[in-house]
């Protein structure tokens, strides 16, 4: 029997630091069942550790209660006609703000390397709930947009992107 699959793929994830493996691992197995090229899976994971860290730093509510409620994110995933989106809520209604350039920073890149390596990104917030979706749109060949890209009005080097993957697959 053959099976048509899913058009959206949902994963609710608690906002722990475990988290963004178990994303990962669904991105890829999703996108390897929907027969994706390697080259979109390998972008779709660094893009989903980038927006699940995120989304679980501002998962934690604020703590009134003298109790930790640990929040909640959501992955979503779904086929386009270029390639596919990944979408991560959280309940923080701020919208993504990409911090300014500063090489001695020990993080706050993740939303430059999403603009960097997605052919176009995105936030909506989650009314009437609070809380926002961001979003990224991966092409399912990206070599050829990754060529072309700039980070700071400078070309990305293929060479740094593919020695980013490589450290990412080693996690």
């Amino acid at each position: 029997m053959n099976q048509v699959p899913s058009p959206v793929s949902e994963l609710i994830l608690a906002a722990t630091p475990n988290a963004v493996a178990w994303a990962r691992r669904h991105t890829v197995d999703t996108l390897q069942r929907w027969h994706f090229p390697n080259e979109g899976i390998e972008v779709a994971r660094l893009i989903v550790s980038e927006l699940a860290t995120n989304a679980i730093q501002h998962a934690q509510p604020a703590d009134t209660s003298g109790f930790t409620d640990l929040g909640a994110i959501t992955l979503m995933l779904w086929p386009t006609d270029y390639g596919f989106i990944l979408a991560v809520s959280d309940p923080d209604p701020r919208p993504p703000a990409p911090r300014p350039h500063d090489a001695s920073a020990s993080g706050g890149r993740g939303l430059i390397l999403i603009q960097t390596m997605a052919s176009r990104w995105g936030y909506s917030p989650t009314q009437p709930y609070p809380g926002k979706i961001v979003w990224a749109e991966v092409p399912a060949r990206p070599s050829s947009t990754l060529d072309e890209t700039s980070i700071d009005g400078r070309q990305a080097a293929p060479m740094l992107i593919g020695r980013v993957l490589t450290g990412l697959r080693e996690l």
